[in-house]
């Protein structure tokens, strides 16, 4: 199934930006560290998210609803929720993080977390944040936990 998931998530990148995103990439790698990169890819997903804002949600449900309907519409993959004991877990599935290249599969997630606790802090969950608990699976995943974490 991987050949299968890679040859989607290829198709889903636009050629023009593909050479673009991946020079980029080497580029910021040359100039910083890994968690400087994490850092900037957090800052500009919480600006993604800022721009983008999400109406009330009442439940997991509508939550679901309202993050599937930004990545729809923008062709970032999709989103699962589930009501965890501890937690709230955020597995996000085909974000199009491969166009910076497979190197940077190790910070580029953090632009989907700097999106989600955005999001889920103005929607109020003050107090709470979003971690990262998976690297980009080969099933083109990542998955994300909303609780409270030690500092």
């Amino acid at each position: 199934m991987v050949p299968i998931v890679d040859y989607l998530l290829d198709r889903q990148i636009a050629p023009q930006w593909r050479g673009v995103l991946s020079a980029l990439a080497a580029e910021f790698e040359t100039q910083l560290g890994p968690e400087e990169l994490r850092q900037l890819m957090y800052r500009v997903g919480s600006r993604f998210a800022l721009a983008h804002e999400l109406p009330p949600c009442a439940s997991t449900s509508e939550l679901s609803e309202a993050f599937n309907a930004w990545w729809r519409e923008t062709n970032w993959g999709f989103v699962e929720l589930s009501d965890e004991a501890e937690y709230l877990r955020i597995v996000h599935y085909c974000a199009p993080l491969q166009a910076f290249g497979n190197a940077a599969l190790t910070w580029t997630p953090a632009f989907l977390q700097g999106v989600y606790q955005t999001w889920l802090t103005a929607l109020g969950a003050q107090g709470l944040s979003v971690e990262q608990a998976s690297g980009f699976t080969d099933d083109a995943a990542v998955e994300f936990r909303l609780g409270r974490h030690p500092v």
